[in-house]
């Protein structure tokens, strides 16, 4: 009886930490935006999730005053923003077809030349590793994939006026001990042409 007893607790729990799983936290993902000259620009985001924190406070959108260096100001209050930001919760499952498996110590190197191929400026990609860079180097490696039509997907960006070039980097990551095979991904970017929003992000998977 005592057997059967532990038995059923054992399937009640494995059964409660899969379906009680919280959903992935799409991380710091920002905004950066760079028309040609100074205007008047909305962002709306279609979010397959919950938000949970936006900065500037979003509104239904955001409406900012955007310049060519990426400087943005809320026309309301006046205040200035390099980047607008968000974050939530969300139960999209990522694509780990194809990817790369990274030691600790090559980290750097690595987040350095796959975002310059991904089509981020270095002042961009400088921010991308500084939030990063502690958390992956935690692990002896990690398995990285960078999203493109799932995440494009369950979270749409429309810009009015629509942007001419527009880059989005989000990267799912899982902590590794031992290393493992997978494909690698072809990593590319448009041209930066005219008015270029860029957004990156990122979620670990446990």
């Amino acid at each position: 009886m005592k057997r059967l007893l532990m038995l059923f607790l054992c399937i009640g729990l494995i059964f409660c930490m899969s379906a009680c799983k919280e959903p992935d936290v799409p991380e710091k993902p920002v905004i950066y935006l760079y028309p040609t000259e100074e205007m008047n620009v909305n962002v709306e985001l279609d979010y397959n999730g919950t938000l949970t924190t936006t900065y500037p406070e979003y509104n239904d959108g955001w409406n900012v005053l955007a310049s060519p260096d990426g400087t943005l100001i809320d026309p309301v209050t006046e205040r200035e923003y390099y980047c607008l930001f968000w974050e939530g919760t969300s139960d999209v499952e990522y694509d780990f077809s194809k990817g790369f498996v990274v030691k600790r110590e090559d980290t750097r190197a690595f987040l350095e030349d796959s975002l310059a191929k991904l089509g981020l400026t270095q002042k961009e990609a400088n921010e991308f590793i500084i939030y990063w860079l502690p958390r992956l180097e935690q692990n002896e490696y990690n398995l990285i994939a960078f999203q493109d039509e799932i995440y494009k997907e369950n979270a749409e960006l429309i810009i009015t006026p629509a942007a001419d070039t527009t880059i989005r980097v989000f990267m799912a990551w899982k902590g590794l001990e031992e290393p493992i095979e997978i494909e690698p991904q072809v990593l590319e970017a448009p041209e930066r042409v005219g008015f270029v929003a860029v957004e990156w992000g990122g979620t670990e998977i446990k």
